[in-house]
């Protein structure tokens, strides 16, 4: 598997140019009129801004999207958040700070499976869209929950962090399988007795006895036997038997460490419960007999390749299986959109493309220190299906209204109460990126570049101050007075 990602070149990236090459021009188009939605089907409810960009600047783009724009091909438009049927917020993943949950390890092991071992077998995922994962996710109920693991190099005298940590594994369980557990724990507390004096909780000992023959009906309880108890308590008391066991044999391998030679070449080796990173599961080498051959075309790693927009291009075989269009701007990679051959949809390929689009957000860091994020677009809670963005954590949600950034966890609670939502807790805070000087506002008229304030007293006809104010206020000052907004 190759182990870059994007490729392309002067001719992939369309309107997006590296700042400074030429400036941005846009003809902007209002937002009064509502069109068909593709989330909740409504015929007019979708409501948003749209501007025709002939060109654009990376670094344009790149305030453009932090102030709720995204682009399709050329045209670039921002819902009207507080009006439209589905509110769109612009999310973006902490690239560098990013874990791969267990769902998309398994999509990163199915994967590398295919590739090794040539393993199709059918799994939950198969027949579901590219965002499958998305069916797994609650409305409010993206915590990643983590194992309890103890290295015997890291035993620490029992406190209550291990009892809380022993409880927190336990509400893991499924329900399940809780209830198959306590069958076979309450039976065999039926047929097994201990010796008061070391009782050993959840199964037999060297002191365990043939329990006597249950009491006549009426008679009461057999006191001979232990009392019921609940299969979650017992696994609680052989976790911390384990803990236990654990410690002492870590206190008595330190007493006779010196000479044992086995024990070093044990604690020497890497922790074996320690979590994979993303580039682990992304850039493997494999034999040269492997079943199958998946390549990612690359660009010169680093922003050596440029800023623009690329495609990446998956290739299985020799055969390309799907291709990712991407935006590399000064901040972030940026996702646009991917398409792919459904024959291998059961590689969950939208999944497998995006996690590889944040490994390679994170090289770019490596040569560019600012590209550190990676944009998903936008997020949908109204939507269940759009929900599934939100489970690429840590990853923020962009306020409407005063365009800062704000985590995820503390949005949710606010969208189960309302589609549309103000996340800025701060109620006075206001849009710092606001217009404050309209007359500043660059425009193109007649081939000539001019300050709105000379434009306006040129025009011939109607005023159009109303429009130019509403676009300067939706693209902000620092964009109006950088870009050209074309006036015939």
């Amino acid at each position: 598997m190759a182990a870059g990602a994007a490729s392309g070149g002067a001719g992939a990236r369309g309107a997006m140019a590296a700042g400074g090459i030429s400036p941005s021009i846009v003809e902007f188009f209002g937002g009064e009129d509502g069109y068909r939605c593709g989330y909740c089907r409504s015929d007019t409810g979708n409501l948003s801004h749209g501007m025709w960009a002939h060109s654009m600047t990376v670094q344009d783009y790149q305030d453009l999207i932090d102030r709720g724009w995204r682009r399709s091909g050329k045209y670039i438009y921002k819902p009207i958040m507080n009006q439209t049927c589905c509110p769109q917020y612009t999310i973006r993943c902490q690239a560098l700070h990013f874990q791969a949950s267990k769902s998309h390890k398994k999509v990163l092991k199915k994967m590398l499976k295919f590739i090794s071992k040539g393993d199709v077998s059918k799994g939950a995922n198969e027949e579901e869209p590219m965002e499958s994962h998305v069916e797994g996710a609650a409305a409010c109920d993206f915590a990643y929950r983590s194992e309890f693991r103890v290295a015997q190099s890291e035993v620490t005298p029992l406190s209550g962090d291990h009892m809380e940590r022993v409880e927190n594994e336990d509400k893991d369980t499924g329900e399940a399988k809780e209830e198959v557990n306590e069958q076979k724990e309450e039976s065999r507390s039926l047929q097994i007795s201990t010796d008061k004096d070391t009782p050993v909780p959840g199964g037999p000992s060297h002191s365990a006895k043939i329990a006597h023959a249950p009491p006549k009906p009426g008679k009461g309880a057999d006191l001979s036997k232990p009392p019921c108890r609940k299969a979650k308590d017992i696994r609680k008391e052989r976790k911390l038997q384990k803990l236990l066991q654990n410690q002492a044999c870590a206190l008595e391998g330190s007493q006779h460490q010196a000479g044992d030679q086995r024990v070093l070449s044990q604690n020497s080796k890497p922790k074996p419960n320690q979590p994979k990173a993303l580039e682990d599961f992304v850039f493997v080498s494999f034999p040269d007999d492997a079943p199958h051959k998946l390549e990612a075309e690359d660009a010169p790693n680093g922003p050596d390749c440029g800023y623009g927009s690329f495609h990446q291009q998956y290739w299985l075989d020799g055969k390309i299986i799907a291709v990712g269009v991407i935006d590399i701007l000064p901040y972030c990679v940026s996702s646009v959109y991917l398409y792919y051959d459904p024959d291998y949809s059961f590689l969950s390929l939208g999944v497998y493309s995006a996690l590889r689009e944040i490994a390679f957000t994170r090289q770019l860091h490596e040569k560019a220190p600012d590209l550190c994020f990676y944009y998903m677009g936008f997020y949908i809670h109204s939507c269940p299906k759009m929900r599934y963005k939100g489970q690429y954590r840590p990853s923020d949600l962009l306020c409407p209204e005063t365009y800062v950034w704000t985590p995820i966890e503390q949005c949710l609670p606010l969208l189960e109460h309302s589609k549309y939502c103000r996340f800025n807790p701060d109620a006075e805070a206001v849009d710092e990126g606001r217009v404050k000087e309209l007359g500043r506002v660059r425009v193109l008229h007649k081939r000539t570049v001019m300050p709105y304030s000379v434009y306006k007293k040129r025009r011939n006809g109607p005023s159009d101050e109303a429009s130019v104010q509403q676009y300067a206020s939706l693209v902000g000052q620092t964009c109006s007075e950088r870009m050209l907004l074309f006036r015939s």
